[in-house]
């Protein structure tokens, strides 16, 4: 067999390596990619491994199927990931950071849209860094099309727009120039 990974033990240490080192509860597909990074890895050994950690308590998952490790995971994590083979180790971390980032970024930059009573579309665009929020601005739409346009622009470009409702907001008026 290929790989680093040669039994269900390994799998196992591997999904609580993984677990301990995301920043947020994941759902299953992102907790079996990270997991792949290794070919003696496969679905149905992971799988099983996955449910018996949820069984042992290792880990939890929620009602809309995001896992998440518990202190007993972390701590049998911490006891264990020495075992994993180093390079294993190196390939989950670069992917792991790479998740993380993803993250980070899902959670900083958020667009949405709802019906009003009267037909249009509220979009909601916020924008929000460590310190907290830099922007949190709300847009009446007539169309549900352009709603979702409007959002989903937002999160490709999020600082492109927040710097140009800056540079709006914070140019000259046109008004003063007629004065001086």
């Amino acid at each position: 067999m290929a790989g680093f990974i040669h039994d269900k033990l390994e799998i196992k240490f591997l999904i609580l390596y993984i677990t301990a080192r995301v920043i947020e509860p994941v759902p299953f597909d992102m907790v079996l990619d990270l997991a792949m990074c290794d070919e003696g890895v496969d679905y149905f050994d992971f799988s099983e491994c996955l449910r018996d950690l949820v069984k042992t308590a290792h880990l939890t998952v929620s009602d809309d199927g995001m896992y998440a490790i518990t202190e007993k995971g972390m701590r049998n994590s911490q006891i264990c990931e020495s075992s994993l083979p180093y390079s294993v180790r190196l390939r989950c971390d670069k992917n792991i950071s790479e998740c993380n980032r993803k993250l980070r970024r899902r959670s900083q930059v958020r667009a949405s849209y709802e019906k009003r009573t009267n037909g249009t579309y509220t979009v909601r665009l916020s924008l929000n860094d460590d310190m907290g929020s830099l922007m949190d601005l709300k847009l009446m739409i007539v169309r549900e099309d352009m709603a979702g346009i409007l959002a989903e622009r937002f999160r490709q470009a999020p600082e492109r727009t927040y710097s140009e409702i800056m540079n709006v907001l914070l140019a000259e008026d046109p008004s003063d120039q007629s004065e001086k």
